[in-house]
Formats: structure tokens, C-alpha cells, sequence
């Protein structure tokens, strides 16, 4: 019988644990929190100095009742969730609901699944440490207090289903705010000019570039006519230096960001993906080995055994001169919770090419990309010697300027812009007072651009750079918006719906305070300060409520309702002949007849992708198994079977004549036997 239990979240990480422990102790999972507030109610007694009123999540009683079994089996029991807030707070519970006060009880906790790092854990066992605990329940409580009592308002005065948040309500702000600005831009014209200048001995012409300000055509004009005549005389030669520093390693921000702009995965599956990295990733002979660190940080610090490994590592592959010599810290002046370190392998002798055939596609995309840029902060700098001309003619100047690698450095290792070591430079050869005479002046007109529209990682770098939520928070912020139409994503833009116009339009009118950015960014700070044993959690309750609590009451009096047209489909109706209306339900979107209650009828929603059937040319539409897993079939079944797990195309494979299907950057012939692949249109 095992003396000694560890209880953890997630059965995967009681796996990996397991095996570093021996037969000594059982490891077993709770699943996640065990104990939360009621979903039917506030939970949270105001008049009692809101003490929230904690009940057993539903559905957990088979698990609590093991628990509790192997509880009374153990001479000792470890509490070993996730080491931040919400990790504490889920060891408390536990220690309530397990009853653990009697019994020999401790909490541990280790940034990485390794052998080292959780033996060493069990070493240093504490006990709960409640200000963690307390930071988390201030913010469970403030959220649960914005979403109950504002998101009933919404109900009444839009419809039914809404709801806001604190960090939400925020974020959906901040890309109503974007959306205005875009639509408000007015663009303003300006030119530019460009020469195709050469000098009697070269062979090929070089590009310079109007060095002053064009408003118009007119001013375009006059430096034309000005220079067309005359030769360029080279008035300045500039050879430098440009250093690009190597990247700092990923936070959860960061990681987000990047995995969303190069690798195109969506916040919340990036961090799915990562926490299956962090429990345990099947590797053949290897086993169950967890290959990252903790992946909800937002520090950049590494511990020293890391960080010498990783230098051992580029001195060893890439060479001394590699290896860099600077010590970083990019979380000075910054509040950060350094309590583990920034997302890092845990071994970097594990190279992510060694493994690839032992991880899904995904995981080795992340793990890869995890990897390359731990190294890389390791890394010397990148050098660049810079190349910039100046020709003059008539008092116009008018300048060409280049670079090239000098010193790779981390590129070496770290290069998703695959920046390359250019030819040698064509202005190395120039010389003040040469003589250059123009090929050709190409003037172009342009238009200034609105912002650009938010982006998942833009959002995300926004909400971070502002202080307003924590890394944990970004993914279901962005997918709560979504999930409630707030928002929608299109070609990686984020877009603001009607019901989302609304919705801000309510907090904006009736909460100014609650979607305040530097609110909500000093309520974060208020959460450090609990964390810190600084400040009573109650009493950042208590000062938050009575303004809430009259926002509320006043917005009940004033405030309209508001109705949100539902968006009309081409489909008919074919009861009473009206174009249904696409309508959201408690399973997703359905058709109805926008003459309810007359006319009662409804059918499925299909999303058309624009491509005619192969098999019987009605449309295709998206559809799902009955687990869930997306493919594509005729909106015609059961009388027409098509079906494609790939996205299939309106184009017709030259060899076969099957329908082809979009792979990314290729379109590939469905046929298997066939094997027709070409590359995508560019557009």
C-alpha cells in the first residue's frame, strides 16, 4: 500500500509523475477545481462581508468520493496543482473538501515535469499559501460579480443569452474603439519617387528613393522637371553597423503572439496544445516525458541550470563565438509573478527534430517553435553592416540603402522572417563626388491607411502592454467573445458584430468605470498587493461593490432597450415563401421563418463554402461528426453521400478531371491513384 499521495489536476500529468515517484506513492487526478460558486445564484453573501459561498461542482462527486478513499489509505498526502493563483487555490479546496485538516497534508509545487524538479518538490513541501489563494478568490469574485449582475441588465434590455465580463467587456472596448477609428479615417494623398539611377561603367541600374516630403502631383512634378536634365552627384557615403538583438524566451503572452502570427493557431489552442507539452507527451523507448516548463508565466527568467545548459548547447553545435555574453532581464520596472520561470524545454538535449515522429503535427510546430527560441535567447546578437548613398541633382536628394549579414548569430537558429545573407552590396563600390545619370523617374500616388484591425495576437500584445488581465486570461477572453458573437474572425482580422456594437454601447453608457483600461489594469495591481499579504481581499471587495451596485440600479432606470435585427439568409421558406432569418439557439444557429409565430417553421443552418457538389452539384457546406470533428459534405445528404475531410475547390485536376482540394499553399487532386498537385493562385 502506498504511503505518500500526490493529487494533481489532469490524469496526464499523474502519469508523468508517477513514474519519478515509485511505488512509495500513488498519484492520483481531481480534474481540475473541485469546489466553485453555485451557477444558479451569485454565491456571494453581500450582507456577510461578501463571503462566497462555495458547493461542490457537479458532476465531481465520483471523483471526490476516490478521493477520498485514497485519502484515508495515505499517511501523507501532497497537493500538487499548478504553481500560480489558480493551482493554490484549487489545493485549498481540495484540503476543504477532502477534510484534510486532521490528516498529515502539505502542498508542493514544480515549474516542470522532471525527476529533479519534483522530488526536490516534495523536499521542500510547504503549506497553502493563502495570500495566493486569496488573490485568486478576489478575482473570482469580482468577475462573478460584473458577469451576475450586469449580464441580467443585458438580458432585459438586448436579449437573452449575453453577458459581460470584467476583462471581457474590456477587450470588446478595445476593438469597438479600433472599428470606430477605421471607419473614421479619411486618407491623405502622397507620393513617392523613385530613380533608376547608373553610372557610365555599371552594367545595371540602382534604385534611389526620394529622400523629401511629396503631398501631390504637382510638387511631384517640379522635382521631375528639375532633376530630369542633370546628372546625380554622390553627396554622402555611409557604411555602419546595425545589431538586432536576440529574442527574450516566451512568456504565455508572447507565446500566444507568435504562435499566432507564424505558425496561424488561434490563443486558446496554442495553449491546449502546450499544456499537453507540459503533462506529458508519449515519445516511444522514451515514455511519458513532459517537454516544456510551466506554460502560464509571465516571466522571462531562467534558472541557472537552464540557462548553462542551453549555452553549453549553442557552444556545442553552433561554436563559441555563438554563445552570448549579455544578461538579459526585460521584466525590470515591470510587475510580473516570477514564482517559475519563462516557457523553456526541459531538456534541450531532446531536439525537436529528434522527436517529430513521436509528436502530432501541432506539437511539433509549438514545441519547435518553444525550442528554437529558448536557444536563440542564449545567442550572440545578430550584426548587419548597412550600406546608405546619397545622390544629389539640383538641391533634390535623393538616397539608396542596403544591408547585409555580417554575423548570424541567433538567426542561425531562430529565423521565422528567413532574413538572408544578401549578395554583396552594389553601394560598396560607390564613391562621394561619382556620377550617376537616371534611367528612369518612377513616381507613384498613394493613400495613408486606417489602423489595422485587430488580430488575436495584436489584441493580445494590446491587453498585455496595458496590464489589463493576466496571460491565463487572453485565450478564453478571446473565445468568450466569440463564443457570444460579439466578435467574428475573418483572415486572422477580428471584427465587431451588431450585437457586439450594442452590447458596448450598454457598458459604455452604463459602466464607464467597469471598461475603464486603467481600472482594470489597477485592479490587477490591487491583486499583486493580496498576493503580497499587502491588503485585506475583502476589503478591495467592499470598495468595488457599492459603485457597481449603483451602476447597475441606475442603468435599470435609464437605459433603452435595444433590439438587434436578425440577419436574413437566401434561403426560402417553404411554408409561407418569407427569406428565413438566421437565428442562434442553445445548439448554434438555425433557420427561422421571420413570421413567428404565424409561421413556426425552422431548418438546419449549413455554412456554404462556395463550392458546387462533385457528385450531384447542389452546394457543399461544413459539417460535423457526432463527436464533434469538422469535414465537409453535400448539403444534399442523405440523398447525395459527398463527403471530404479536405477542403475541396471548384477546380477540376487537368490529369483525371476529380475535384481538387486546398492544402494550404498547393491544390492537391482528390484522387488518391492520381497525385495531382499545383501551387495556389497567389490571391
Amino acid at each position: 500500500m502506498a504511503k505518500n499521495l500526490v493529487i494533481v489536476e489532469s490524469p496526464a500529468k499523474a502519469k508523468t509523475i508517477k513514474k519519478y515517484l515509485g511505488k512509495d506513492y500513488e498519484v492520483v487526478a481531481s480534474n481540475g477545481h473541485v469546489r466553485d460558486l453555485p451557477k444558479s445564484q451569485l454565491g456571494i453573501d453581500i450582507d456577510n462581508n461578501f463571503e462566497p459561498k462555495y458547493i461542490t461542482i457537479r458532476g465531481k462527486g465520483d471523483i471526490l468520493s476516490m478521493l477520498r478513499k485514497e485519502v484515508k489509505k495515505a499517511d501523507k498526502v501532497y497537493l500538487a496543482t499548478d504553481p500560480d493563483r489558480e493551482g493554490e487555490a484549487i489545493s485549498y479546496h481540495l484540503a476543504i473538501a477532502l477534510k484534510l485538516e486532521n490528516k498529515n497534508y502539505k502542498r508542493i509545487t514544480f515549474n516542470e515535469i522532471t525527476k529533479t524538479a519534483v522530488k526536490n518538490s516534495i523536499k521542500n513541501a510547504r503549506e497553502i499559501d493563502m495570500n495566493l489563494v486569496d488573490a485568486q478568490q478576489a478575482r473570482r469574485v469580482l468577475d462573478r460579480m460584473v458577469g451576475y449582475l450586469i449580464s441580467p441588465l443585458l438580458w432585459a434590455k438586448v436579449k437573452r443569452g449575453l453577458s459581460a465580463g470584467r476583462v471581457q467587456s474590456v477587450a470588446l472596448k478595445m476593438i469597438c474603439d479600433r472599428e470606430n477609428e477605421i471607419n473614421a479615417f479619411i486618407p491623405e494623398e502622397y507620393w513617392s519617387l523613385e530613380a533608376k539611377l547608373k553610372r557610365p561603367s555599371d552594367k545595371k541600374s540602382i534604385l534611389f528613393k526620394y529622400s523629401g516630403e511629396l503631398k501631390n502631383e504637382a510638387e511631384t512634378n517640379k522635382v521631375i522637371a528639375d532633376t530630369k536634365d542633370s546628372s546625380y552627384i554622390v553627396s554622402e557615403v555611409k557604411t555602419g553597423e546595425r545589431v538586432k538583438k536576440a529574442p527574450l524566451p516566451f512568456t504565455t503572452s508572447t507565446l500566444q503572439q507568435e504562435a499566432s502570427s507564424k505558425l496561424g493557431f488561434a490563443p486558446a489552442k496554442t495553449m491546449r496544445i502546450a499544456q499537453q507539452l507540459y503533462e506529458g507527451v508519449e515519445l516511444g523507448k522514451r515514455g511519458l516525458v513532459a517537454l516544456i516548463t510551466y506554460l502560464r508565466t509571465d516571466s522571462i527568467r531562467i534558472s541557472e541550470d537552464a540557462d548553462k545548459a542551453a549555452r553549453e548547447f549553442v557552444q556545442t553545435k553552433y561554436g563559441e563565438q555563438y554563445v552570448s555574453t549579455e544578461e538579459r532581464d526585460g521584466n525590470k520596472g515591470k510587475r510580473i509573478q516570477d514564482a517559475h520561470e519563462a516557457i523553456r524545454p526541459t531538456d534541450v538535449s531532446i531536439e525537436p527534430s529528434i522527436i517529430k515522429d513521436t509528436l502530432s503535427k501541432e506539437q511539433f510546430k509549438l514545441y519547435q517553435l518553444i525550442y528554437n527560441r529558448f536557444i536563440a535567447s542564449r545567442m550572440q546578437s545578430a550584426v548587419y553592416t548597412t550600406y546608405s548613398v546619397t545622390a544629389t541633382n539640383n538641391g533634390h536628394k535623393f538616397k539608396s540603402s542596403t544591408s547585409e549579414i555580417k554575423f548570424d548569430g541567433f538567426l542561425s537558429c531562430y529565423n521565422l522572417d528567413e532574413e538572408k545573407e544578401s549578395n554583396k552590396s552594389k553601394l560598396q563600390n560607390i564613391s562621394k563626388d561619382d556620377e550617376f545619370n537616371s534611367e528612369e523617374l518612377i513616381p507613384k500616388q498613394h493613400f495613408t491607411q486606417p489602423p489595422s484591425h485587430y488580430t488575436e495576437a495584436l489584441l493580445i500584445r494590446s491587453l498585455e502592454e496595458q496590464g489589463i488581465g493576466r496571460p491565463s486570461t487572453y485565450a478564453p477572453t478571446i473565445t468568450t467573445l466569440t463564443a457570444r458573437r460579439y466578435i467574428v474572425k475573418e483572415n486572422k482580422n477580428l471584427f465587431v458584430t451588431d450585437l457586439g456594437d450594442a452590447v458596448n454601447s450598454i457598458m459604455e453608457k452604463a459602466f464607464s468605470v467597469i471598461i475603464d483600461k486603467s481600472f482594470t489594469a489597477n485592479l490587477e495591481s490591487l491583486f499583486d498587493t493580496i498576493e503580497e499579504g499587502v491588503i485585506d481581499w475583502k476589503v478591495v471587495i467592499a470598495n468595488f461593490y457599492p459603485d457597481l451596485d449603483e451602476a447597475v440600479k441606475n442603468a435599470e432606470e435609464v437605459l433603452e432597450n435595444i433590439e438587434i435585427a436578425d440577419e436574413e439568409s437566401d434561403e426560402i421558406c417553404d411554408v409561407c415563401g418569407r427569406k428565413m432569418v438566421i437565428k442562434y439557439g442553445p445548439h448554434g444557429k438555425f433557420l427561422a421563418c421571420p413570421g413567428f409565430p404565424e409561421c413556426k417553421n425552422t431548418k438546419p443552418y449549413f455554412e456554404k463554402i462556395g463550392v458546387d457538389c462533385p457528385k450531384c452539384g447542389k452546394e457543399i457546406v461544413v459539417r460535423k461528426t457526432k463527436k464533434g470533428r469538422r469535414y465537409y459534405g453535400c448539403i444534399n445528404i442523405p440523398d447525395c453521400d459527398f463527403m471530404s475531410w479536405s477542403l475541396p475547390t471548384n477546380e477540376k485536376c487537368p490529369e483525371c478531371g476529380s475535384y481538387m482540394v486546398d492544402k494550404g499553399s498547393k491544390l492537391l487532386c482528390s484522387n488518391d491513384s492520381c497525385g495531382f498537385v499545383k501551387d495556389k493562385p497567389k490571391d
